[in-house]
């Protein structure tokens, strides 16, 4: 697929995820199959883009892949400041956040709390495309609630405006992440537009990936809480739409290599106090299919110190093993 000038090495591209897709994870996933991985959001207000939170978020200029970065907000010229800042800092793309279905990110009426407001919605886009020499993308969702659902409008206003790429969750704010994903709405506003669409919501598995192009004609993919834990889930997709073969899961030996790696750049990219609680979350995602009952991982979380993590990590490979 193309974006602008860039052309993805496939069609799989990884979700940004707020507290997620930071730089270890968007280079584990790459590494695993994913043709592009959108960084977790920016905020426009200036007074965060300096904060440690905000400088670990950015997009390095030695970052392997296309380099997106998400913003997110309500002003129209805050968020042409921060794609110019986001440029300058080595985006590649710059996508704009109207998804978020977070309380706090909509109650200033940014994320999907836009969908309410589309004279708002054509302000930043216009806005935003003319404040720099990249490509601008969206991600967004049906509506804002079952009976308001008004992504086909929104989809044509981007396309006019200049956006060149579309990324739809097939959910509406209302529904949150629950239900199942609407490839109708999705297929929908593929038939609307001519640039390209990218399907999201509820792809877990190679069949499922295969399932929702055939059936929406969308032009990509995008994975977001499928692959917390599994970041191999991208190599696993692209080896059945190749061969319509399933690939062989990993084995336990692969996922220890893989988790002990993550655990180790997350601890090497925020340091050892603020590594060692981050990596929490994603080794309870890992090992969420292997350590039903939660033991180790209760066990795992009172750990303070980074070294005792990788150690109490191999003994539980040892042990499993």
């Amino acid at each position: 697929m193309q974006i602008g000038p860039y052309k993805l090495e496939n069609t799989l591209i990884v979700a940004p995820m707020a507290g997620v897709t930071d730089r270890p994870f968007r280079e584990l996933c790459l590494r695993h199959g994913a043709g592009m991985a959108v960084s977790e959001m920016m905020s426009s207000n200036p007074a965060m883009w300096h904060t440690a939170k905000s400088k670990n978020r950015m997009v390095h200029l030695d970052e392997k892949g296309v380099r997106s970065v998400q913003i997110a907000g309500a002003e129209p010229a805050l968020m042409a400041d921060a794609a110019r800042y986001c440029v300058e800092n080595g985006a590649q793309i710059i996508d704009i956040n109207m998804g978020c279905p977070v309380k706090k990110v909509n109650k200033k009426l940014a994320g999907s709390a836009l969908l309410t407001r589309p004279d708002i919605i054509e302000q930043i886009l216009k806005t935003v495309v003319a404040a720099v020499d990249v490509p601008v993308t969206l991600k967004t969702r049906t509506g804002w609630d079952t009976d308001n659902k008004n992504c086909v409008q929104i989809a044509k206003m981007a396309e006019d405006c200049g956006i060149q790429a579309l990324a739809l969750h097939g959910r509406t704010r209302a529904c949150m992440y629950k239900g199942e994903a609407e490839y109708d709405s999705i297929r929908a506003v593929k038939e609307a537009i001519s640039i390209p669409v990218i399907a999201n919501g509820d792809i877990d598995s190679p069949q499922k990936a295969k399932y929702v192009l055939d059936y929406t004609g969308v032009d990509a993919l995008m994975i977001g809480r499928p692959a917390q834990g599994r970041p191999w889930i991208f190599r696993e997709i692209q080896h059945y739409l190749a061969t319509g073969e399933e690939l062989a899961a990993p084995s336990m030996e692969e996922v220890q290599t893989i988790l002990l790696g993550h655990v180790q750049e997350l601890h090497q990219f925020y340091g050892e106090l603020k590594g060692l609680r981050i990596a929490r979350k994603h080794v309870g995602w890992y090992l969420k299919e292997h350590d039903q009952i939660g033991d180790f991982r209760q066990a795992f979380n009172a750990i303070e110190d980074a070294h005792q993590q990788i150690d109490a990590l191999q003994d539980y490979f040892e042990n499993v093993a």
